[in-house]
């Protein structure tokens, strides 16, 4: 495994449509398990008003940021919904030995 592959959590750590918070350092993640086990990992913060999206609700493949209601597609960082303009960043994940990586860069 490359050393840029940061580990987050177990895969069960994260219930089926949902997304937890992952600090490293002075950045900040969101990780995403959507309800067919596939997992996804994007930039924790609300390209808005910087509001952690652990904090949000998960529907599909979307998440709401849970202050003004905005709306991304977290499968592709793609803004979907106002008051959000500004895609998030996504990141590779992969799932090794019941483990959840991912690659920010």
């Amino acid at each position: 495994m490359s050393d840029d592959w940061i580990e987050a959590c177990q895969s069960g750590d994260i219930e089926k449509e949902d997304v937890m918070r992952f600090d490293q350092g002075d950045r900040t993640f969101a990780i995403y398990r959507t309800a067919d086990d596939q997992y996804f990992a994007t930039d924790g913060l609300c390209t808005h008003a910087k509001v952690h999206l652990a904090g949000g609700f998960v529907q599909g493949n979307i998440i709401e940021c849970p202050k003004h209601n905005g709306r991304f597609d977290f499968t592709t960082g793609k803004a979907k919904a106002a008051p959000v303009c500004v895609d998030l960043k996504t990141y590779p994940v992969k799932i090794e030995s019941g483990k959840i990586f991912f690659k920010p860069g």
